[in-house]
């Protein structure tokens, strides 16, 4: 039995139990899809499912108002993914009626969708034998042919999607497609695959030649940046707050956040009250009384590109604060998971 075949016929054995695979319905295939770039399916799941729930059809996500998108995906990170979600359902709702393009090149032109989403929508809902090359696929095929290509080199999407092409058969793309990825996922993990249990383990280069823990290759490291943050609780005497919405492109853009004082290092051991103080910008009507640090232990928050070091501090007042917020209401706002975190306990321990 070749590869494809022996590949399709261990997926429809261990596949899964997943809401999306019982449907070729394009919109939940883009919403899975969308939520499933760089997140994990045990993650993804329980918001898929919240969001058709919220969002049944198209139009009902196209509708709805931002701060409630972000809302329901926080938690989730990469949040560029729920506005272009957002964008793209706007699109598809008021300017093509509903319909999602049917192809991989019209997939391939919605805000958000790369070609690894397009390629996935295409075969899964339409059958478009265009093969997926992602993660997954590379350490797959990588391994299984002994491929020493470097995958963040630019020639290597290339090289494996027409390695992929070759293999995929064209009357069944959507099984292909989907065993590939089910099978880098659950088989061929990035660590200590069980290679004995492997339904490739007599076929496999990489296990024949002992090089399965060196593929792939990838040379290029990524590049972190340590910042360091100072949350300021501005606290009046209701027990009130204010909140400001990030209106910086960078991380976190659209989402809620309390003021908040950036340094080049960490300084909270040494720093004086009042440099903080004069750091920040004292919402209108608040006279400050009392600042103390919330969290001893710094918060390390891990993305993809940057580590944060985060420190939040109360700030009491002595009169009331213009635009301040009962907690009940702050909690609504979509914050980046860090920050909520945080305020549910700040608010549990009060």
């Amino acid at each position: 039995m070749d590869f494809s075949n022996s590949l399709i016929q261990w997926y429809l054995r261990s596949k899964r139990d997943l809401p999306w695979r019982k449907t070729a319905d394009p919109y939940r295939i883009w919403l899975s899809e969308i939520m499933l770039q760089q997140t994990r399916v045990a993650q993804g799941l329980p918001y898929f499912l919240a969001f058709v729930e919220a969002f049944p059809t198209v139009f009902d996500l196209a509708t709805a108002d931002e701060e409630k998108v972000l809302k329901l995906w926080q938690g989730l990170g990469y949040y560029s993914r729920a506005r272009n979600l957002h964008a793209t359902a706007q699109y598809i709702a008021f300017e093509r009626n509903g319909v999602f393009p049917e192809n991989y090149e019209g997939l391939l032109k919605l805000k958000g969708v790369g070609e690894y989403t397009a390629a996935a929508i295409a075969s899964i809902s339409y059958g478009e034998p265009v093969p997926v090359v992602d993660g997954n696929v590379f350490r797959v095929l990588a391994r299984y042919f002994d491929v020493e290509t470097d995958i963040a080199s630019p020639a290597a999407k290339k090289e494996f999607k027409a390695l992929a092409a070759e293999l995929l058969p064209v009357d069944k793309a959507s099984l292909f497609n989907q065993a590939m990825m089910e099978f880098g996922a659950l088989q061929c993990v990035p660590k200590n695959p069980d290679c004995t249990s492997c339904v490739f383990n007599d076929s496999c280069v990489a296990l024949q030649k002992k090089k399965v823990d060196r593929l792939p290759v990838k040379l290029k490291k990524t590049k972190v940046t340590n910042r360091y943050l100072n949350y300021i609780l501005f606290v009046d005497p209701s027990g009130k707050t204010v909140v400001q919405k990030r209106q910086d492109k960078g991380i976190w853009f659209g989402l809620y956040e309390f003021p908040l004082v950036e340094t080049a290092a960490d300084i909270h051991r040494d720093v004086m009250p009042e440099q903080l103080i004069k750091s920040v910008t004292i919402p209108e009507g608040g006279r400050l009384q009392e600042l103390r640090l919330l969290n001893e232990k710094q918060i390390l928050h891990k993305l993809s590109h940057q580590h944060l070091h985060i420190y939040f501090w109360e700030l009491k007042t002595t009169d009331t604060i213009s635009g301040s917020l009962s907690w009940d209401d702050v909690e609504k706002l979509p914050f980046p998971i860090v920050i909520y975190n945080f305020i549910t306990e700040y608010v549990i321990n009060k």
